[in-house]
């Protein structure tokens, strides 16, 4: 988050890379509504920003008439439904700057390379380059899964904390898509402690039998994504998973890094 500049007036420019002030602090104030879970106190934004009560109050006056804050009946503020647009947008367009990333995949791999996104309880793939070979996997772009069943899934869930896992699971329920679903959650913590150790998820015909699936996760990106390949299991083997599982972990620290450099102010 951008660091808050001293200034006599919120409509000055910002000192740092010719920003508008008032816009960095409004954008730092809804990040830190966000952090905070969306829901804070005016005291609690001034004391976590450091920027003195009355340009908070104005600021976010502001941000409720726009429609991306709104004040509940109990004097807080709380993230308002014009923010939900602007994230699905964004969303979609993370899938789609993720793309030539996806596409080198594909030619250094030869197999379907994927990115999925954890949106509420469940997993929403939101980029796919299939692979050139006449044998290939294919997942809608847009299609919606259980996490307990997906290499996506695992990959995204490796560094929740196991009781919020747990209550995932039971929101959604651990259906069987194949025999070899984990169907318990102590077995899909087992998992989870597995991609933490190697670096890497695995989708061993778990979703659909003859298919096996590598994920990791994005590093620091703004929401919580993950890419992955995706090939038949005669393929997709223990062999080859040597040879790709760096190759996915190089290509998501660059497409994180794009994703940092591209939020980055100046």
């Amino acid at each position: 988050m951008p660091p808050s500049h001293a200034s006599t007036s919120d409509s000055k420019p910002a000192a740092s890379g010719g920003g508008v002030q008032s816009l960095e602090r409004a954008f730092d104030l809804l990040e830190r509504m966000a952090d905070a879970g969306g829901e804070v106190g005016l005291s609690e934004l001034s004391a976590s920003s450091g920027l003195p009560l009355p340009t908070i109050h104005r600021l976010m006056r502001t941000l409720v008439l726009c429609g991306y804050v709104r004040q509940q009946p109990n004097r807080r503020y709380a993230l308002g439904p014009r923010l939900i647009r602007l994230g699905e947008s964004a969303s979609r367009l993370l899938g789609t700057w993720a793309r030539p990333y996806l596409a080198r995949l594909v030619e250094e791999t030869g197999e379907t390379a994927n990115m999925a996104l954890l949106d509420g309880d469940e997993i929403v793939y939101v980029a796919q380059v299939p692979s050139k070979h006449s044998m290939r996997m294919f997942t809608e772009v847009g299609r919606r899964v259980l996490p307990h069943s997906t290499g996506v899934g695992k990959a995204l869930l490796a560094n929740t904390p196991p009781d919020e896992v747990r209550a995932l699971l039971a929101r959604t329920g651990m259906p069987a898509a194949t025999e070899k679903t984990i169907t318990t959650p102590d077995g899909f913590l087992e998992a989870l402690e597995q991609v933490r150790r190697v670096g890497y998820a695995v989708d061993d015909n778990e979703q659909e039998i003859g298919v096996r699936c590598l994920a990791v996760s994005v590093p620091d990106s703004p929401t919580s994504a993950a890419i992955s390949i995706s090939g038949p299991a005669g393929r997709v083997t223990e062999a080859a998973t040597e040879r790709i599982v760096p190759i996915l972990q190089q290509a998501a620290k660059e497409l994180s890094d794009a994703l940092a450099s591209s939020g980055s102010a100046g």
